[in-house]
């Protein structure tokens, strides 16, 4: 019969979590949250950056059609984006699409000082001119 209590008392003893076993868990996921997580910061800079270059060059790509249908040698002081999203004809659907992947919107640079003609820019995530890492200057055509 003491047996039959003692086997009882260990089953039950057995069948739940000791606070330490917890604890352990819990700093386990802890620093693994503090390893994953900062790569995965790095990898969402990375990739705003990567879609911003994109768009740049795409809105460049834009701005050049819309000067050659509306027989634009150039594109002048007053010249805005929003042009391209105007008419029957837009070449943009979407005005959301001249903001950049950190909501700024994208500039339009004349005369240029990159490019020939004029340059399609993205400030970066700190939207000023100039920076460096994430808050870097992307403008179409450059590396």
């Amino acid at each position: 019969m003491k047996s039959d209590r003692s086997n009882h008392a260990r089953r039950y003893a057995t069948k739940g979590f000791t606070l330490l076993e917890i604890i352990i868990a819990v700093t386990i996921v802890a620093l693994l949250s503090l390893l994953v997580v900062p790569n995965v910061i790095g990898q969402l800079s990375k990739t705003k950056q990567s879609k911003a270059k994109a768009d740049v060059s795409t809105l460049a790509n834009s701005v050049r059609l819309y000067m050659v249908n509306n027989g634009m040698d150039r594109v002048g002081d007053d010249f805005e984006l929003e042009k391209l999203s105007e008419g029957d004809d837009a070449l943009i659907n979407n005005v959301n699409q001249l903001n950049d992947p950190w909501n700024h919107q994208y500039v339009l640079v004349y005369p240029p000082t990159y490019n020939k003609d004029f340059d399609v820019v993205s400030y970066g995530a700190d939207g000023l001119p100039g920076g460096e890492g994430q808050n870097k200057d992307i403008i179409n055509g450059a590396p």
